[in-house]
């Protein structure tokens, strides 16, 4: 076990180290390509007053995978999955980013495409929320593989939207991935699964050496590009740990983990729904710019929704005491 925490511990300031390194490079890169979020296209979201680059994305996501494999070894089918659908994110939240710099709005259907593209690719490789354990009899009930495909599915595209949706604050996304990362990385301690761990505890180390340089006034955004990989990797995190041999009663570990993103956004497409307005629209509905209308400042939202974060984050810890 002693030897396992040093290579924690070595995860986590790989990750961090990384990021912290490869982010200046990649703020200056996107200076000279001009992909730069500018504040004037959208008053009432952006709240930053000059042009922030878009670049922090690919420092993550080169971060994650160069101490994942370094520290994991781990070059199975499901890591290639894991790979190729953090690519196919990276690729459209590019494009995305790029149509809004240019004062653009992208379609929301190949987003879409490529978003369950991702989903079905972890999928088909082994990484699926199967079934659960009966609380009564204590044998596991397996699902019909088609609601396992659609329950599996559904939960990596919804993880990914809300942490996506999220991402209007600084520092708020990268707080709250940091905050359900550092609760999953528990969870698949306590339950001994060590590839999850290992996620988790890389997760951690990317988003914290990120709000280095994003926590407000941020210095970089890492974009659509970055939030729906952000996203991506805790529901494959869940997934692969929470998730597993799960009672009924600790299917909700992961939902309280990712508490304040779920239920945010559960209630903003419901009023969206209600109101007739598209899903997809974005719009200043999400709780950090109700906050901010309310008369807080953007450090005591950012704040607040994180303190909100760590008491779901503690829920969700003290739910897997109980199942022990």
């Amino acid at each position: 076990m002693a030897v396992r925490i040093i290579w924690y511990l070595f995860a986590f300031v790989v990750s961090l180290v990384t990021v912290l390194v490869l982010i200046p490079p990649f703020s200056k890169l996107a200076f000279k390509l001009d992909f730069v979020d500018r504040p004037q296209k959208d008053v009432e979201r952006k709240l930053h007053r000059q042009p922030i680059p878009l670049t922090a994305s690919y420092a993550i996501f080169i971060a994650f995978f160069i101490t994942y494999l370094i520290v994991a070894r781990d070059f199975s089918l499901e890591t290639g999955a894991i790979f190729l659908g953090g690519i196919l994110l990276l690729a459209i939240g590019t494009i995305d980013d790029w149509f809004k710099t240019k004062g653009k709005d992208f379609p929301a259907l190949p987003k879409l495409v490529v978003q369950m593209s991702a989903a079905v690719l972890v999928y088909a490789s082994g990484i699926a929320f199967t079934g659960f354990v009966n609380p009564f009899t204590g044998a596991y009930v397996e699902l019909p593989a088609i609601l396992q495909f659609i329950l599996t599915i559904l939960w990596i595209f919804g993880v990914t939207t809300v942490i996506n949706f999220t991402d209007g604050l600084d520092g708020l996304a990268g707080g709250l991935s940091a905050i359900s990362a550092t609760t999953l990385f528990i969870v698949a301690v306590v339950m001994g699964q060590t590839n999850s761990a290992y996620m988790a505890v890389i997760l951690i180390g990317v988003t914290l050496g990120y709000l280095k340089y994003n926590k407000p006034p941020a210095k970089i955004f890492m974009g659509d590009a970055g939030a729906t990989f952000l996203g991506f990797l805790l529901a494959v995190i869940a997934l692969d740990g929470a998730f597993k041999q799960a009672t009924v009663l600790s299917l909700f570990i992961p939902i309280l983990a990712l508490g304040v993103p779920i239920f945010d956004n559960i209630f903003v497409v419901v009023k969206r729904f209600m109101q007739g307005k598209a899903i997809y629209k974005a719009d200043a509905s999400q709780a950090h710019y109700r906050l901010l209308r309310a008369g807080l400042n953007t450090k005591q939202v950012l704040m607040f929704l994180c303190l909100l974060g760590t008491c779901f984050g503690l829920s969700s810890i003290i739910l897997l005491l109980v199942q022990l």
